[in-house]
């Protein structure tokens, strides 16, 4: 009877060692590392439910006066200036710039609130954009009251001389570098295409742009330089006037003493304000029918082209390519 007593003990304790070994060995089975790695993945940006990378919602960008933190994509954005390049990059501004001297950016046909740059810039705020982005237009104080509406980012000047470098800044800024490729693939493809035809039927002929500036009566001429109309010249391939071509401004007032010297066989012209229809840019327009004129080669044959000012006074992208389309049907026909 004790020696079945002492058995019935020593199976039981037996039980209990072999039950308390298998708790320690599950115990130890439980490693932590992978803890630590998935809460390292999720820090890095892994979504801890699906698995899938995500995106930071913010990143940092080198403005003309420092970095920025910006939106990785943005969803209502103000490009001062720059609705053009906005509008190639299917891009819908949530406001165009608007000056009570100058107007706006009728060519780009936008229906959106217009906003007063003179105005109070509470405006811009009552539209919400997540971010602003301005041109060379702003200086660093203006800057700096447009980063108290949003994440604002000045391009940078060495950047403001050229379209394509402006739109390829701003398409890097929206989240969107491949669109802006693909939108400077067709438009060199366009340029190419157009220049060969004004080779062809234009050559070496002399050409000059003139603006009517009505205010003070006066007419400006613009040389190569002109980030407005250069384009013309160093892209498109067109031959300036010999004052134009010398010109180491963007423009000068053309008095009437040079108006014989100007040589041009094409004239192209627009008004700095309003449009054809004003009757003060129609009294200008007229000078052109004066005894000053008659002798130059483009009065003499009729190749003088009223050109709508406000793409004309616009270097951005769409512009210089409403400014080619202008020139073939003028021009080649």
């Amino acid at each position: 009877m004790f020696k079945k007593r002492c058995n019935v003990i020593t199976l039981t304790l037996g039980i209990i060692v072999v039950m308390s070994l298998t708790a320690c060995n599950t115990s130890n089975s439980v490693n932590p590392e992978p803890v630590e790695q998935i809460n390292t993945e999720n820090a890095q940006g892994q979504d801890g439910a699906s698995g899938k990378q995500t995106k930071p919602e913010t990143r940092v960008v080198s403005g003309e006066f420092g970095d920025v933190t910006i939106p990785t994509h943005p969803q209502r954005v103000a490009g001062i200036y720059v609705e053009d390049y906005l509008k190639a990059l299917d891009v819908t501004p949530v406001v165009q710039w608007y000056h009570p001297s100058w107007g706006k950016q009728d060519y780009l046909q936008l229906d959106v609130p217009q906003f007063d740059i003179t105005g109070s810039i509470e405006a811009l705020l009552e539209q919400s954009p997540d971010l602003i982005i301005l041109d060379g237009g702003a200086n660093q104080a203006q800057y700096e009251q447009y980063s108290k509406v949003a994440p604002t980012y000045r391009i940078k000047e060495e950047v403001l001389e050229d379209s394509t470098e402006i739109l390829k800044s701003i398409a890097d800024a929206l989240g969107i570098p491949e669109k802006a490729e693909k939108v400077l693939k067709d438009y060199r493809q366009k340029v190419e295409e157009s220049k060969a035809k004004l080779q062809k039927t234009v050559g070496k002929e002399k050409v000059a742009v003139i603006r009517l500036n009505v205010a003070d009566k006066s007419m400006a001429l613009f040389g190569v330089k002109n980030r407005y109309t250069g384009v013309i010249y160093k892209e498109f391939g067109l031959e300036p006037v010999p004052m134009a071509a010398n010109m180491t401004d963007y423009h000068v007032i053309v008095s009437e003493e040079v108006i014989p010297q100007l040589e041009a066989d094409h004239i192209i012209v627009f008004p700095a304000n309003g449009t054809w229809d004003d009757a003060g840019n129609q009294e200008a327009y007229n000078k052109l029918n004066g005894p000053l004129w008659k002798n130059i080669p483009a009065i003499k044959n009729g190749k003088v082209y009223k050109m709508d000012r406000t793409h004309w006074q616009s270097g951005a992208i769409t512009a210089n390519s409403m400014k080619l389309d202008d020139l073939l049907r003028y021009m080649v026909k």
